[in-house]
């Protein structure tokens, strides 16, 4: 195997120039070819994503590494011919970055998004490199490459309605999720889940307050949902009817945070709440144009696997109000019922630190364990009129 050579660009990427394409014009002998950003005076024998404040997608295995030796899956492996395209996602096109917030770094392949990473954003910025690795190794530049958001968002709301299970007093309008309830009591929360729990890969999410309704009672978290396995193996330890087996994950008229097995970040008071109706002070508010994310922080040798229970098959819940998975209704009752019982399933589980961010900032973390079959984004309303954009997929690595 040869010593890497890199190439690093004079310039940072900024908000007027904030993207750039490399084509494949051979692979020579084993295609480790690697695109991403990399900080000033990285080292010149290292792959981009390979050390501190990189990030790099790599052609022969289609793993994106960042800031570690090993990869992690991320998109198609690309050979000759194929457009690999690198950006930063500014939240602000008028303001510099500072140094302690963090960005989201983007990869094309052919003109199509493959996935977004969150990176640190160090002093002096990040810089277009490209790595090679392999005799033979052949690759064009292109620092004056384009990229439309339009894109993006058309590829986004075609995919939106298969990233949600459940939309309980929620409208889903493309990307967007809109309160659809009463609003006359706390027995009236509109409540959306998705339908993969965060892992190493999407570990992060965002929602970006369109309106703020009538009392912006917004609550961005992440919560447990129930798989059958589960469910099953609970219902034989607690001698719970057969005929509860349709009742599922976190209740469904509940704010994320207000019971176990969930966490969230409020808008209308900038508190925390963690499994309990009792928020602490947390973060500032948030109104209107405001960009609320939440995520994982996992250990480097995480197995998603390994510590939760089989994930839910597509399909296992359908969208409000509709049938479980043996045919009968959901009951509010008999689910937090059965919830309670399945706290004690929970204790065990590992403890990771979830962090919640502002405006592209984070602003605090606290320590959560993970329920069996994972945390699940979630998002809550309460109030007429309320709107989000919803991200569930901004970040990945």
């Amino acid at each position: 195997m040869n010593r890497v050579g890199l190439y690093v660009a004079a310039d940072p990427l900024s908000p007027e120039e904030n993207y750039f394409e490399v084509e494949i014009l051979d692979t020579g002998v084993i295609g480790a070819i690697g695109v991403g950003l990399v900080p000033q005076k990285y080292p010149m024998d290292s792959q981009p994503g390979w050390r501190a404040f990189s990030v790099g997608y790599h052609a022969d295995d289609g793993k994106v590494f960042r800031a570690c030796g090993f990869g992690r899956p991320f998109g198609p492996k690309c050979s000759v011919g194929d457009r690999i395209g690198c950006g930063i996602k500014f939240q602000n096109q008028e303001e510099d970055v500072r140094q302690d917030q963090t960005v989201k770094v983007f990869f094309t392949r052919n003109s199509q998004e493959v996935g977004r990473v969150l990176v640190p954003f160090p002093a002096g910025g990040l810089f277009p490199a490209i790595g090679l690795h392999s005799d033979g190794e052949e690759v064009k530049l292109n620092l004056d490459a384009e990229w439309h958001h339009e894109d993006v968002m058309h590829m986004a709301v075609d995919s939106s309605e298969e990233e949600w299970t459940r939309l309980h007093d929620i409208k889903l309008n493309g990307i967007t999720l809109e309160y659809a309830g009463r609003g006359k009591s706390i027995q009236d929360v509109g409540l959306a889940q998705a339908r993969q729990p965060l892992d190493t890969m999407h570990h992060y999410f965002e929602i970006e307050i369109l309106d703020p309704g009538e009392n912006c009672y917004i609550a961005i978290g992440l919560a447990r949902r129930i798989s059958f396995e589960n469910i099953v193996r609970v219902v034989e330890k607690a001698s719970i009817p057969k005929q509860s087996l349709c009742v599922l994950s976190y209740p469904k008229h509940r704010h994320p945070g207000w019971n176990k097995g969930s966490i969230a970040y409020h808008a209308d008071d900038g508190k925390i709440f963690i499994g309990s109706g009792v928020g602490n002070p947390f973060g500032p508010r948030c109104n209107k144009g405001d960009i609320m994310g939440c995520g994982i922080m996992f250990p480097t040798d995480y197995d998603s696997e390994a510590e939760c229970d089989l994930f839910p098959e597509d399909g296992d819940e359908s969208h409000d109000g509709g049938e479980g998975e043996d045919g009968c209704q959901e009951s509010d009752t008999d689910e937090e019922d059965l919830n309670e019982k399945n706290d004690e399933e929970e204790e065990g589980g590992l403890k990771v630190q979830i962090f919640f961010t502002r405006n592209g900032k984070i602003i605090g973390q606290r320590q959560a364990r993970i329920p069996k079959g994972g945390f699940y984004p979630t998002v809550g309303m309460l109030s007429s009129c309320e709107k989000v954009r919803v991200d569930l997929r901004p970040l990945t690595g």
